[in-house]
Parts: C-alpha cells; structure tokens; sequence
C-alpha cells in the first residue's frame, strides 16, 4: 500500500529541463567551457548545480575550487530567476499535486534550489499542501546517491501525523524523470514510477522504475492503489 508520495520537480513537474541546460552552458561558456545538449543529457543532468558545474570542470581538466563553484551557482540562480519571471511551463497534470497531496503526506526531493522550487509551487498554490522539501542546500552528495531520498523519507516519517510514524520505505512512491532519480529512489528501498517526460521509457526501465508512465496526467488514484 502506498502511504506517501516523493515527487521529484524539473522534468517531473516544471518543465525547465532545457531552461537548466541554456543557463549551465552559457555560464560555463562564459569560464571557457564548452557543453553541448548531448553531453548534459547524457552525463549531468542528475546533478545538482554544484554536481553539475563541479562535474564539468574536472571533466575540462579545470582545478575545482569551492568559492568558485558557488560563485557560477549563484551566477546560474540569478539568471534563472529572470527566466522564472517570463514565465515557467509546467507538465500536464501537475497542477493534481495538491490533490494527491490531499490524499497522502507528498514531499519534493529535487537536486533544485529552494528558493525555485518554492517559487514554482507557489505558482501552482501548492506550497502549503507540501509536508517536506529537499532541495540542493539540504544535501551534500546529489543523485544518483540516495541521500536526498532518505531525507525526503525520513522527513515524511516524522511529519506529525501519528499514522506516519511506521512509515516503510518501500510504502513511499517516488516519481521521477531521469535514470540517475530512479537509481537513487530505489538505493532508499522506495517503489518507484518514471515519467517519460525527459528519458525514454526503456532507460528508466533499465534503470528500475517499476512502472513507466508518458504522462504525468496518468497518474492516479487507482494506479497508486494498485501498487
């Protein structure tokens, strides 16, 4: 029986993958380091900002420096945050969040910022439906690693509703888009879906997703009881 839900946010929710991508490569374009689509896709998109800016460098042969790093992330939010303020799109059937919300303690475990994620859900009136977030500030190693996950689990267990603190893992469902989210979803013993909204449906597949939607507006009511 699923008992709560664990959303993950960009490519699940918010449809800014590609916002994310432009503003990693212009930023890093700017300190001579060049990433194409490809190679985000197919290396960093998991990550975290500091996940990805850190990953990039090495990988460019550059020394990763701590201050620096943290100079590009605020760098990238403050482009965002202009871009947020043209406008976000969000997937089809997100605006259901605060529905399903209704039904089960629902968290965010995103490798975003916080203040991006609670931007979006204010957007869709749905920040005080959401019992728990887990952003990039509240994690030290990013997805594909668990940590996030067991935060966001453990955060739900103790939540304050009595009937949640017998919480299983595996009565958690995590919704995610990428291979790197479903890895790290089931690393925390949580039944996971995947959302083709980024990936194909046979990479998250690979990667463990239990069940595969095209959609996030299939998903619901009947098809989390049926898990």
């Amino acid at each position: 029986m699923i008992r709560a839900l664990i959303f993950d946010f960009n490519g699940v929710i918010v449809d800014d993958e590609h916002v994310h991508f432009e503003l990693f490569r212009d930023v890093l374009q700017e300190n001579g380091v060049e990433l194409t689509e490809a190679t985000y896709h197919d290396r960093y998109l998991g990550y975290d900002d500091r996940g990805c800016f850190s990953a990039a460098l090495l990988d460019a042969g550059l020394y990763v420096d701590d201050a620096f790093v943290s100079n590009l992330i605020a760098r990238k939010a403050g482009l965002y945050a202009r871009a947020a303020a043209n406008g976000l799109r969000f997937f089809p059937g997100s605006e259901r969040i605060v529905e399903f919300a209704a039904r089960r303690p629902t968290a965010i475990c995103s490798g975003a910022l916080r203040p991006e994620i609670e931007y979006a859900l204010d957007r869709l009136n749905a920040r005080r439906a959401i019992a728990a977030i887990v952003s990039a500030e509240d994690t030290t190693r990013c997805k594909p690693d668990p940590q996030g996950y067991t935060l966001a689990f453990e955060a739900l267990r103790g939540c304050g509703a009595l009937y949640d603190r017998d919480l299983q893992p595996a009565e958690c469902l995590a919704i995610e888009d990428s291979s790197a989210g479903i890895l790290a979803a089931r690393a925390a013993g949580l039944t996971t879906i995947g959302v083709a909204h980024t990936y194909p449906a046979d990479t998250l597949t690979a990667a463990g997703a239990e069940l595969v939607l095209q959609s996030l507006e299939e998903l619901n009511e009947s098809l989390i009881n049926s898990l």
